[in-house]
């Protein structure tokens, strides 16, 4: 197996590149008979390979981390970059586009051995299953361990599967906001959410693609999820009750003719924001990959499950999260081996906190986790 390389052959900072990893069988039974991933990297590979950092992207995230020589801004630029607490002066920085992505990496609007788009027949895939082929991508490289896995919300339960299944090639881990298993309630809302782009009159099973994509229902997956991004101090402090302006909310002569809260309207917005950018049928396959998400699968008591890792763990909460509870954390880290403190990010936002303020945690991991 070779890696494809996008563009040029010369690596660039912040730029997607491609690499085949060959056929994957999958925790679940199915199988995928030629994978891809793409990928980012900043920085460069010491010459005894023991600088690697892999930053693992959210649910709907991409592998555009910090900027490096592009111009887009990242989504975590106070964490990564020249400088930043993952230094990319001193760490050769790697993300990875999970399969069943969008972003480059095989997933449901990829072709299918006959040409067309996978569309219903993509078959499930889980937390494992992507650990598993970014290890194949880490060969390839030529990392045989990592310095740090680090991730937050799915990416950080997908930091914490690297850990758990590959502990002889992760040395240290931060784990942001996220439990060591997906619960009845966050399940429920991830179920929610799929129901509402399979309900769409133009979903058809999956198989979209060549006609309307189901955007109604992949824009109100995302309204369901938002809600649980952000907390009712934010919705209350930044909105209130306030009317859409011009709009009235409270004025109507019909149901249909009512204006919208200003609350629904930036909810609107971060639907159709998403619909520009996303495709449905990986919001389901990541979206159940997440629901998946539980570390003791086939091994165990938690206790146990997480005595397989032998990675110097770090462990972050959101103190307003009602997505991720931060005693979700707290269980997390009283159950690995030795004293794992919790630190908290204090933020009103709430789940959302780990990422726009994940520069509160720059001085303890910088100091305390990547030295």
């Amino acid at each position: 197996m070779t890696i494809t390389v996008s563009r040029t052959a010369v690596p660039e900072n912040g730029v997607v590149r491609f690499a085949s990893i060959g056929g994957l069988q999958l925790e679940a039974g199915g199988f995928l008979p030629e994978v891809t991933l793409a990928y980012e990297t900043w920085g460069t590979l010491n010459a005894d390979r023991s600088n690697a950092v892999l930053i693992e992207h959210a649910l709907t995230g991409s592998t555009h981390v910090t900027r490096g020589d592009s111009d887009e801004p990242g989504w975590w630029e106070q964490l990564v970059g020249p400088g930043a607490p993952v230094d990319t002066d001193k760490f050769f920085v790697v993300s990875v586009n999970m399969v069943g992505g969008c972003y480059g990496s095989t997933g449901p609007s990829s072709p299918a051995p006959d040409g067309k788009p996978w569309g219903s027949r993509f078959p499930l895939v889980t937390l494992r299953d992507s650990a598993a082929a970014e290890a194949r991508l880490a060969d390839q490289l030529g990392i045989h361990s990592w310095f740090a896995v680090l991730g937050g919300s799915m990416g950080g339960a997908r930091a914490l599967e690297w850990a758990v299944t590959y502990p002889e090639r992760v040395q240290r881990c931060a784990v942001i906001s996220i439990g060591a298993a997906s619960t009845a309630e966050q399940i429920a809302f991830a179920q929610a959410q799929t129901l509402a782009i399979r309900q769409d009159a133009n979903f058809n099973d999956g198989d979209y693609y060549g006609g309307p994509f189901p955007e109604g229902g992949l824009a109100l997956a995302r309204r369901i999820a938002h809600i649980t991004y952000r907390s009712a101090q934010e919705f209350d402090g930044r909105f209130g009750r306030s009317a859409q302006a011009p709009e009235t909310p409270f004025q109507a002569a019909a149901l249909g003719d009512r204006g919208r809260y200003q609350v629904e309207s930036y909810l609107d917005h971060q639907g159709n924001k998403l619909v520009r950018r996303f495709d449905a049928n990986s919001y389901i396959a990541i979206t159940e990959a997440l629901m998946s998400h539980d570390v003791c699968r086939n091994r165990g008591s938690l206790r146990e499950s997480l005595g397989l890792a032998s990675a110097r763990f770090f462990v972050a909460a959101v103190d307003s999260d009602r997505l991720y509870f931060p005693s979700q954390s707290r269980e997390l880290a009283a159950a690995l081996p030795g004293e794992v403190d919790v630190h908290l990010i204090e933020a009103p936002i709430g789940h959302d906190g780990f990422l726009t303020e994940i520069g509160q945690l720059g001085s303890q991991l910088r100091n305390a986790f990547l030295v």
